[in-house]
C-alpha cells in the first residue's frame, strides 16, 4: 500500500471515531442529567480509573500508555461537557456583564494614580503612557499604593508584576490575594536600564551600585563583570537619588535615562540590561471593576484541593473549551502545609461564551475563587 493508501484507511476509521466520539457525547449528557437529578458530581475517578484499567487491558501492551492518554483526554472533555449542562447560576458573569454594559466607553485621561517610588521611576513611564493627565500621587512601597486606592485617595494604582528577563514580582502577586481589587488595564514597557552616576565618577572608580532588586536582576551579568557590591533599594528613581545627594564617585545606580536631569547625573554606560529584548509589564488597579471595550484579557486567582492532579484537572477544562492560558504562577498560602494559590491569566474577549462557561464552573467547584478583572494589554 503507498501513502494515499493508508491515508484514505485513516479517513476511514477516524469517520467511525468521530460518529462514535458523539454517540460517547450524547450519552455523557443523558449522565449529566442523571447527575444533576440525583446530586452527584460530576467527575468520578473510580469510575475513569475503571474504564482505563479495562481499556488498557484490551489493547496491545505498546500501546497501553497511549490508551491511558487518550482516555483521559476523553474523560477531560467529557466532564467539560456534562459540567456546561449542568453549570449553575453564575452571580459573578452576571456582575461582569453589568459591568461590561456600565462601563464608559473611552477610558479617563485624567485621574488621581497612586505610583511606588519617587519622580523618575519606571512606573511613572507606565502612568504616562495609560493616563494622558495623570496626577501622580508617590508612595514608598507596593502595599502603599493598594492602600491609597483602597481609602479612596487615589483611584487608580500602578504596580509591575512580572519582566520578561527577571521573572514575577512576587509581592505584588500576595498583595493581590491580601486585597480585593480588580486589573483594569495592561502594559508592556519597554526597560532600558542606565548606569547613573555624579560628575567626575568613571566605570573603573565605581565600587558599589544601587537600584530595585529587579533591576539588579535584570542587569546582572553587568554587575558581575564589574565584580562590585549592589544594594536593593526601594526603587531605581530612589537609588539615583541617594547616588545624587551622597556626592560620591564611587558609586553609582542603575536606572532611566530621565534620572539624569532629575537628579544631576551623568550616564557611563547604556542598554546595560542581560537582554536588549527587556520587557516589564505593569498592571493598573481599581477597587471596583471597570471593564472597557476590546478588552481580551482576564485574570483569575484560585485555589484548588491538596491532591494529585487538581491544577492538572483545572487545566484541561481550559484546554477543552479552546482557552489560551498565558499566564500561571503559584504562590505559598500563608500559614498552610504546601498549599498553594494560582494566578491564571487567560487570553480570550470579555464578551466569548467559553470565557463566561469557564468562569462560572471555577466560581462553583474551587474552594476559592476571585475574579481579578478583564482588560486590554498595550
Amino acid at each position: 500500500m503507498n501513502i494515499n493508501d493508508l491515508r484514505k484507511e485513516i479517513d476511514s476509521i477516524d469517520n467511525e471515531l468521530v460518529e462514535l466520539f458523539e454517540k460517547r457525547m450524547r450519552t455523557a449528557s443523558a449522565i449529566a442529567d442523571y447527575k444533576r437529578k440525583n446530586g452527584l458530581p460530576i467527575s468520578d475517578k473510580g469510575r475513569e480509573r475503571e474504564v482505563i484499567n479495562t481499556v488498557t487491558s484490551k489493547v496491545s501492551p505498546e500501546f497501553s500508555g497511549y490508551t491511558k492518554v487518550l482516555y483521559q483526554t476523553i474523560f477531560d472533555v467529557s466532564c467539560s461537557y456534562q459540567r456546561s449542562i449542568n453549570s449553575k447560576e453564575s452571580s459573578l458573569i452576571d456582575k461582569i456583564n453589568k459591568v461590561t454594559a456600565e462601563t464608559p466607553k473611552v477610558r479617563p485621561d485624567r485621574a488621581v494614580v497612586a505610583c511606588q517610588g519617587v519622580e523618575g521611576a519606571y512606573s511613572q513611564h507606565a502612568c504616562e503612557k495609560m493616563f494622558t493627565y495623570p496626577s501622580i500621587m508617590y508612595f514608598s512601597g507596593f502595599e502603599d499604593v493598594f492602600k491609597a486606592v483602597d481609602t479612596g485617595l487615589c483611584r487608580y494604582g500602578i504596580l509591575p508584576v512580572e519582566n520578561s528577563s527577571a521573572g514575577s514580582v512576587n509581592q505584588v502577586y500576595d498583595l493581590m490575594s491580601k486585597y480585593n481589587f480588580y486589573i483594569t488595564q495592561s502594559l508592556k514597557l519597554c526597560i532600558e536600564h542606565k548606569l547613573l552616576a555624579n560628575s567626575g565618577a568613571s566605570i573603573s572608580s565605581i565600587k558599589e551600585i544601587y537600584s530595585h532588586e529587579q533591576a539588579l536582576n535584570q542587569c546582572s551579568a553587568f554587575i558581575r563583570e564589574l565584580g562590585v557590591k549592589a544594594h536593593v533599594c526601594k526603587n531605581t528613581a530612589e537609588a539615583a537619588k541617594i547616588v545624587a545627594e551622597s556626592g560620591r564617585t564611587d558609586i553609582a545606580a542603575i536606572g532611566s535615562k530621565d534620572c539624569t536631569d532629575l537628579y544631576g547625573l551623568r550616564v557611563l554606560s547604556g542598554n546595560i540590561q542581560n537582554t536588549q529584548n527587556n520587557y516589564t509589564r505593569f498592571i493598573c488597579i481599581a477597587k471596583n471593576p471597570e471593564i472597557y471595550p476590546g478588552a481580551k484579557k482576564t485574570s483569575l486567582m484560585l485555589t484548588v484541593q491538596h491532591k494529585p492532579g487538581s491544577l492538572y484537572n483545572i487545566i484541561a477544562r481550559f484546554a477543552a473549551l479552546g482557552l489560551n492560558l498565558t499566564k500561571l504562577e503559584s504562590r505559598p498560602i500563608t500559614g498552610s502545609d504546601f498549599e498553594f494559590r494560582f494566578y491564571f491569566d487567560i487570553e480570550a474577549s470579555v464578551y466569548s461564551d467559553e470565557l463566561k462557561e469557564i468562569i462560572a464552573e471555577l466560581e462553583n467547584d474551587c474552594e476559592e475563587f476571585t475574579y481579578l478583572g478583564s482588560y486590554t494589554e498595550d
